[in-house]
């Protein structure tokens, strides 16, 4: 058995488009697909599904968050495996056959997909996308995956061994570090599928691209994620990703683009620091809708 879950929130325009790419997928005999979303524009392109597909179901939270919608969709999941995913983004062909492969193997706990930039090369804010997802994401996943080594999960696409995890945090803000973090500490490994492509438009504002550092580094300096070797830190991004940022850039403007990339990394972690550690601001003050990636 298979739960697919899907988070979204105000996503009627591309809620459609997430359920219409796991359908087309060679999916298990028996499985489930679970849409959680608080809105009603959302629940009512949902609610078009479900008369077709009686194992679409959509599931109504409170939009108190992504980790309370998690943990409602995980007490309705009944599959042995999850997979998660989100409401503006879409996975590819093969991605879930690609996703669940490695659970062949019985140590295996969780397995991350590989996200694949929408946004153009051609600006600086997509540029740094296609950096961050390609020299940064996919490359050190690679590495740590062929090393035996712990990897996080990416959050747009996922799965993992439902009886690993009851619950997260209801204010966690990396809840894929935490779940990664959490099936790790029971001595299970997470791997890598990189042909289990997921499609993400990123963000094209550098308020927006801010709003999404914050939260997603923050989380990384939650107690959630105390210990864990996969924490993210403004030291292991100066020793190991300068050189690896410079040499990715393949003309001058780009190589400018990283330049500016390094000052945008400082200042998020200041921001990280002041809003998430220092000034410790509240789940709803820091995770915060990104309009532009819809």
């Amino acid at each position: 058995m298979l739960s697919i879950i899907i988070t979204t929130h105000r996503e009627e325009e591309t809620i459609g488009r997430a359920i219409k790419a796991f359908l087309s997928q060679r999916l298990p005999q028996e499985y489930e697909l679970l849409v959680v979303c608080p809105d009603d524009e959302t629940a009512s392109v949902v609610g078009d599904y479900t008369k077709l597909n009686d194992r679409i179901k959509c599931l109504r939270d409170k939009g108190k968050g992504k980790p309370i919608a998690l943990n409602l969709a995980l007490r309705s999941a009944m599959g042995e495996l999850v997979v998660l995913s989100d409401g503006d983004v879409y996975i590819g062909d093969r991605a879930v056959s690609a996703l669940l492969a490695p659970f062949a193997d019985p140590q295996v706990g969780a397995v991350s997909g590989r996200p694949v930039s929408l946004s153009p090369r051609d600006t600086m804010l997509g540029y740094w996308s296609h950096f961050l997802v390609n020299a940064g994401a996919h490359h050190r996943r690679t590495l740590r995956a062929a090393r035996g080594e712990f990897l996080e999960c990416s959050g747009y696409l996922y799965a993992f061994r439902r009886s690993l995890v009851d619950a997260i945090p209801e204010d966690a803000l990396a809840e894929d570090g935490v779940i990664s973090h959490l099936i790790w500490k029971q001595g299970f490994r997470t791997a890598y599928a990189p042909d289990a492509l997921v499609y993400v438009k990123y963000p094209t504002t550098y308020r927006d691209w801010m709003t999404q550092k914050i939260r997603s580094m923050g989380g990384y300096i939650q107690p959630y994620l105390k210990g864990s070797p996969g924490t993210r830190s403004f030291h292991g991004e100066a020793m190991q990703g300068v050189w690896k940022a410079i040499s990715y850039a393949q003309s001058l403007r780009e190589l400018w683009w990283t330049l500016l990339l390094f000052v945008a990394r400082v200042h998020a972690w200041l921001r990280v620091w002041w809003d998430v550690k220092w000034r410790q601001k509240p789940f709803a003050d820091v995770w915060k809708r990104v309009d532009s990636t819809k």
